[in-house]
């Protein structure tokens, strides 16, 4: 997991409405035109922050039909949850 990627991915306001509106759609997923009409996006712009989430493992997808279903990855939120707590040392009680 690289955290400035995952970090700058949700940093952005739509992707961090597409990757809610996909936690929230687990375990099922969304289609990508789905996406697109929840939260108002032309499908052209949908697309580049979809695969944009995909490159930072936040999302992954899969092929149902003629459709492209995308879900969460809750797991890369969760590592970077783990690292900023662990390696950045940002659950210490004392900071000194």
């Amino acid at each position: 997991m690289e955290a400035i990627e995952v970090m700058s991915a949700l940093a952005q306001p739509t992707r961090f409405e597409v990757f809610t509106h996909l936690a929230r759609a687990q375990p099922d997923g969304l289609a990508a035109g789905a996406l697109a009409e929840r939260i108002g996006t032309p499908a052209s712009t949908m697309s580049v922050h979809l695969t944009i989430l995909s490159r930072a493992g936040l999302i992954s997808s899969s092929k149902v039909g003629r459709k492209v279903i995308y879900k969460a990855e809750p797991a890369s939120v969760r590592d970077l949850a783990l690292f900023l707590m662990n390696d950045c040392h940002l659950g210490d009680e004392d900071p000194g």
